[in-house]
C-alpha cells in the first residue's frame, strides 16, 4: 500500500511546501498553509491528459499570423437587469467565465437568481441554475419570495464537477451558473472541496469546457475576512471578468463593482436596493447619496466622481475635533487613510491650515469607496468647513486633484461632471482652471482655480 504524501498548499497564492510555517515563503501570507494529500501520479497523469486533450468539439491550435485572424463582434445576452449590463459592458458575451464575490448574505444568490429568471422570461435563453450549498426545495422558497416561481429555470443540486459537465453536455444550456466555486470538488484530486487544488483544478475544468463548448459560465465565489474572493489568485486570471458586490447588510443598498473585464470597461459600477421582492435597480445613485437635510451643515461636502462611464455625485463629511491624545487620529470611511495624511500635509503647507492638534474623521456617504483623484478638492473643503465650523453652501459643488505642491490639477470628463452637477440643481461649482468649459452652462457658475490657495479664497 502506498504512503500517503501530505502537503501545506497556500491559500492565497497557491504555493506548495512539504512542512507547515506560519508564513507562506512565496507571497508572505499569515497563517494562509493548509494541509493536503498530494494526488497520486496516476490522478495526475490523467488531469494532464485531460488538461491537453480537452474536450470534444475542441478544435487543434494552429500558428496563424495576426493580419490573418478574422475578428467577430462578440454575441451578448442582455440580463434584463439594465445595472448588471452596465458593469458587464453590455451583457453576457457568450463563452465568456464571469466570477462573482461578495460577503454572505449580500445577495449574490439573489441577484443572479433574477437574472436567470429574467433572461429565461424575456430573451429566450435556457439557462442552468446549479447550486452547491442550497437543496432545490430552498432554492423554490427563494423564487416563491421573489414571485419567480413560475418562470421556466432548469434547476440543479449538485457538487461533482464532472457530473456538471456531463448535464450541461446533454442539456446544452446558454448560460450555467454554479453557486458556489468553493463547493465543487473533482475526482482527480483526494482533497477536501474547497481547498486550494480543488478549487484550481474545478475552475479549470469548468472553463475549458465553457470556453469550448460556448457557454456562458457564472461562478460564485466566497470572500476572505479581507474582502478578496477566497481561492487561489489564479482564480481570477482564468476568468474573464471578476465582479464584486459590495454594500453593508444593515443598509439596503448594493454596489456592484467590475475589476476586471476582457470585454468593458473596468470600474464600472452598478447599484441596487434589496426589497422585499429582491433586488431592484437604482437608475439615479446621485439622488441616494445626496439626501441631505433642508440647512447647510459644517463639514458637508458635495463632489462628482466618475465610476466607468457614470458620473456620480456623492458627499463627502469632515470632522474636525480638538485631540486629547499627542497623535491626533486619522480615520477615514471610504478613502484611503495614506492620502488623507497627504491631503492634510498639503493644507498645512501650502494652504497655511494645521491640523497638528485635530482629530480628522473622513465619512464617504452611502459606503461609496473613492477611488480616483477627483476628490481631494472636496475633502480638503469638508476639513476646511468643519474647523471653521462654517458650512458650505448646499448648490455648492467641487471636484478636482491636488497635488503636492498646492496646484489644482485636472481630471477625466469634467464638463461632464459640471453638467450632471447643474442636472441636480447646483448652482456653483468649483473646478480645475483646465475642466473649465468653454460655452457656459445654464444655471451654474463656473469658478476655476490653479491653486489650492485660490480655493480657499473662494470658499470664504
Amino acid at each position: 500500500m502506498a504512503k500517503i504524501k501530505r502537503v501545506y498548499s497556500c491559500k492565497e497564492c497557491g504555493a506548495q511546501t512539504p512542512q507547515w510555517a506560519g508564513r507562506c515563503g512565496e507571497c508572505g501570507a499569515w497563517n494562509s498553509l493548509t494541509e493536503e494529500i498530494q494526488a497520486s501520479a496516476s490522478a495526475t497523469s490523467q488531469a494532464a491528459i485531460t488538461r491537453h486533450s480537452g474536450y470534444a468539439g475542441q478544435q487543434k491550435s494552429e500558428v496563424q499570423s495576426l493580419s490573418q485572424v478574422t475578428s467577430e463582434k462578440a454575441i451578448r445576452w442582455t440580463t434584463g437587469l439594465a445595472e448588471l449590463d452596465r458593469v458587464l459592458g453590455g451583457g453576457l458575451v457568450t463563452g465568456s467565465v464571469v466570477l462573482i464575490g461578495g460577503d454572505p448574505g449580500i445577495g449574490k444568490s439573489t441577484l443572479l437568481l433574477q437574472a436567470m429568471a429574467m433572461m429565461a422570461k424575456t430573451s429566450g435563453v435556457s439557462p442552468l441554475y446549479i447550486s452547491g450549498e442550497e437543496s432545490l426545495q430552498q432554492i423554490r422558497l427563494r423564487a416563491e419570495r421573489l414571485q419567480l416561481e413560475k418562470t421556466p429555470l432548469d434547476l440543479l443540486a449538485e457538487t461533482h464537477a464532472e457530473q456538471m459537465i456531463a448535464t450541461a453536455q446533454v442539456r446544452q444550456p446558454q448560460v450555467v451558473v454554479i453557486d458556489s466555486i468553493q463547493t465543487v470538488f473533482t475526482e482527480l484530486l483526494q482533497s477536501a472541496p474547497g481547498t486550494v487544488a480543488q478549487v484550481r483544478e474545478s475552475a479549470a475544468q469548468l472553463v475549458r469546457f465553457a470556453k469550448s463548448s460556448g457557454t456562458t459560465l457564472i461562478l460564485v465565489g466566497h470572500v476572505t475576512k479581507q474582502g478578496s474572493i477566497a481561492g487561489p489568485r489564479v482564480l481570477e486570471h482564468m476568468v474573464d471578468t471578476v465582479l464584486y458586490f459590495e454594500g453593508d447588510t444593515s443598509t439596503r443598498f448594493r454596489i456592484l463593482r467590475a475589476v476586471k473585464n476582457r470585454f468593458g470597461a473596468v470600474n464600472e459600477l452598478g447599484v441596487f436596493a434589496m426589497t422585499e421582492l429582491g433586488l431592484k435597480e437604482v437608475s439615479n445613485p446621485s439622488a441616494i447619496f445626496l439626501s441631505r437635510g433642508a440647512e447647510s451643515l459644517s463639514g458637508s461636502v458635495v463632489t462628482v466622481i466618475r465610476e466607468g462611464s457614470r458620473p456620480m455625485l456623492v458627499e463627502v463629511q469632515a470632522l474636525v475635533d480638538d485631540s486629547p491624545l499627542g497623535n491626533p487620529r486619522r480615520v477615514s470611511v471610504g478613502l484611503d487613510q495614506n492620502r488623507l495624511a497627504m491631503l492634510l500635509a498639503i493644507l498645512h503647507r501650502h494652504g497655511g491650515i494645521t491640523c497638528s492638534d485635530q482629530d480628522v474623521f473622513i465619512n464617504v456617504v452611502g459606503g461609496v469607496k473613492l477611488s480616483e483623484t477627483g476628490a481631494d478638492l472636496a475633502i480638503l473643503a469638508a476639513v476646511l468647513s468643519s474647523l471653521r465650523n462654517k458650512p458650505i453652501p448646499q448648490d455648492w459643488i467641487l471636484f478636482g486633484e491636488v497635488g503636492l505642491t498646492g496646484e489644482i490639477r485636472p481630471v477625466q470628463a469634467g464638463e461632464e461632471r459640471i453638467q450632471d452637477a447643474a442636472k441636480h440643481g447646483f448652482t456653483h461649482v468649483i473646478v480645475p482652471k483646465a475642466n473649465a468649459p468653454r460655452k457656459a452652462i445654464k444655471g451654474i457658475k463656473v469658478i476655476a482655480v490653479q491653486h489650492l490657495s485660490e480655493a480657499i479664497a473662494a470658499l470664504q
